[in-house]
């Protein structure tokens, strides 16, 4: 195996979890285990039994044995290859508001992986409603999940968003996958010290997630248009919105409303695309 795609020697668990503690004082638990099933799961079971105290939370693993994409597709990362971690937060938004945390979650990360990035942070992209991308490979996967509160609708709701971040890997992941993807050693190659870079993607992404859904309750989405705007991978390109494989759609995708849907330019006019019902294709 060559040193390009050596898995990256993480600390113990309980050393990233200390440093990431002493980083993010805002944080209430943070915790990081060498394997679990899936960082979301774990938090998103802990919040609806009503343990655990206070928000926010942090879990991460080295291993995540069952971990789920959108749709509940499943996928299992290597150790050291792939960085895993979730938050969850507490929020008090409507209902119909939440849909809107898919695409703020990603607009969020992809600020984040750009601020550790410097001035290589040009090719960092996000395609709607939240993948990661380098140019247009994808470097990190996002998944926004909810649960209601113990105690009613004034406890509100707990998001949970996690992310896995390619750290390595890229050639071996596009070939097994049929589709271009990348990793962290293409947007920073010459990093000096990979172990403190996975802590700068985890403190950079979590405080992110924790502002974004601060100012989300605060202002709504439409805050964040201009935001999105700057991160937008799919803006001016011709795009299929396919539901369960068959194109329902074809046109030209053109940013996002206030509730963050996509908008896709049809001869009809700007259509509006919700989270969680349809995929994105580039068109060929």
């Amino acid at each position: 195996m060559s040193d390009h795609v050596r898995p990256i020697d993480l600390p113990a668990p309980e050393t990233l979890a200390r440093a990431l503690g002493s980083r993010l004082p805002a944080f209430q638990d943070i915790a990081w285990t060498g394997s679990t099933g899936s960082t979301n799961a774990d938090l998103l079971a802990r919040a609806r039994s009503g343990a655990g105290g206070g928000k926010p939370w942090l879990l991460g693993t080295h291993l995540q044995e069952a971990g789920r994409g959108r749709a509940g597709r499943p996928w299992q990362n290597s150790s050291g290859s792939t960085l895993m971690f979730s938050c969850a937060f507490d929020v008090h938004l409507p209902a119909a508001q939440l849909p809107a945390l898919s695409p703020l979650a990603g607009v969020a990360a992809c600020e984040a992986l750009r601020a550790v990035a410097g001035p290589q942070a040009k090719g960092l992209c996000m395609k709607w409603p939240n993948d990661v991308q380098w140019h247009d490979a994808k470097l990190a996967g996002v998944l926004v999940e909810t649960t209601r509160n113990p105690g009613g609708r004034e406890a509100g709701y707990t998001v949970v968003i996690g992310m896995g971040i390619n750290l390595i890997d890229a050639p071996q992941l596009s070939l097994a996958l049929g589709r271009e993807v990348a990793d962290w050693t293409q947007v920073q190659a010459a990093s000096p010290d990979r172990v403190s870079i996975a802590a700068d993607l985890i403190c950079a992404s979590a405080m992110a997630w924790h502002d974004a859904v601060q100012m989300l309750e605060r202002e709504g989405f439409g805050a964040f248009k201009q935001r999105f705007d700057q991160v937008d991978a799919l803006a001016g390109r011709k795009v299929n919105v396919l539901d369960k494989g068959d194109i329902i759609y074809s046109g030209t995708a053109c940013g996002v409303d206030e509730q963050g849907r996509l908008l896709v330019q049809t001869p009809q006019g700007a259509t509006p695309i919700s989270v969680g019902e349809i995929s994105i294709r580039r068109q060929a």
